[in-house]
């Protein structure tokens, strides 16, 4: 098992490498630079661009230089944990997406609890009871869920707290605590706001990892191992839960490398909508204002967690699943 993760880590620096590549490629790939749209921007507000202003910036940010010296400049900073300077807002990237990136990692985490937390168990009770009124309730809120947009909830739920109940629901703080330190004050504050954002993004994937689990298992709960495990004598929930159930899981788990990166481009409409303080509207305005080192960066940090998401669900499969283990 160690060599396993230690083969699969050597793989780590080359994929980042590739990503910044692609990353950066993409954020210069439209016509233009930053500068141009500010220059524009100025004009449609009836402001003059002073020239020396622009070349002052353009030798600051290095935009007159060529591409692979740009990159290989925002590199170098990265690998010291230094993701420049943002363009548009004129202060460290680091400062921006520190508590954000924070923020985003807390609501993506209690979100994926949340799901796994219903998805399995209800998955697992929906194929035992399958055909009887349980599993088809089980069956119409799965497929309530899985065409509901996120946005759209949010936005219902919204409107209907604030019509009955005159409260608003946006944001992961109270006012008073938006702009404080963090303090025991305010973690009790996000936890009290916080369930909102996570029943809202929650829903779509348990209503899909239900699904998935409830197909899997009865595909399982038909083979012969169950009749011969059934036909010793073994009682029924026990069964079930130390043979199909493990074998039933292994797609669920192998997608956690992928939950964390979609539950934040998933969420960047509702993060809009709720005006939460996550790195989802920031990096959709860095991509709009070609703020390159803002919005690389974050695209680097999303490669990042897929990447350890992704061994992390290699070595839990392992864990769970004798099939697949790394033997000698």
């Amino acid at each position: 098992m160690l060599t396993f993760i230690v083969r699969r880590l050597t793989t780590f620096i080359p994929m980042m490498f590739l990503m910044s590549v692609v990353a950066f490629a993409l954020i210069q790939a439209p016509p233009g630079d930053f500068l141009s749209d500010y220059v524009v921007q100025l004009q449609n507000q009836g402001e003059y661009a002073d020239p020396g202003e622009l070349e002052s910036l353009r030798k600051q940010y290095g935009l007159g230089e060529p591409m692979y010296i740009q990159y290989a400049k925002w590199v170098w900073g990265v690998m010291r944990w230094d993701f420049g300077k943002s363009l548009e807002m004129r202060v460290s990237v680091n400062d921006l997406i520190n508590e954000r990136l924070s923020l985003t990692i807390i609501l993506g985490l209690f979100t994926v609890v949340f799901t796994w937390t219903l998805a399995i168990p209800i998955g697992i009770f929906s194929a035992v009871k399958q055909y009887s009124w349980v599993d088809y309730m089980f069956t119409f809120f799965s497929y309530l869920g899985v065409g509901t947009p996120n946005f759209l909830l949010a936005l219902v739920i919204m409107w209907m707290v604030f019509a009955y109940f005159g409260m608003s629901i946006t944001g992961l703080f109270s006012p008073d605590y938006v702009e404080a330190p963090w303090s025991v004050g305010k973690v009790v504050d996000m936890l009290k706001h916080i369930w909102v954002p996570m029943l809202i993004l929650g829903t779509d994937g348990t209503a899909r990892l239900t699904r998935i689990m409830r197909a899997n298992l009865l595909d399982e709960l038909n083979k012969p191992y169950v009749e011969t495990a059934r036909a010793k004598g073994l009682p029924e929930w026990q069964l079930i839960m130390r043979y199909p159930v493990r074998i039933a899981v292994n797609p669920i788990v192998s997608t956690i490398g992928w939950t964390l990166p979609q539950l934040f481009s998933g969420s960047l409409i509702v993060a809009t909508v709720m005006s939460l303080p996550t790195l989802g509207p920031l990096l959709l305005r860095a991509l709009y204002t070609q703020d390159m080192f803002l919005a690389g960066s974050i695209i680097l940090i999303l490669t990042a967690l897929t990447l350890v998401g992704t061994l992390i669900s290699d070595v839990v499969l392992a864990l769970i699943d004798p099939r697949i283990r790394i033997g000698a």
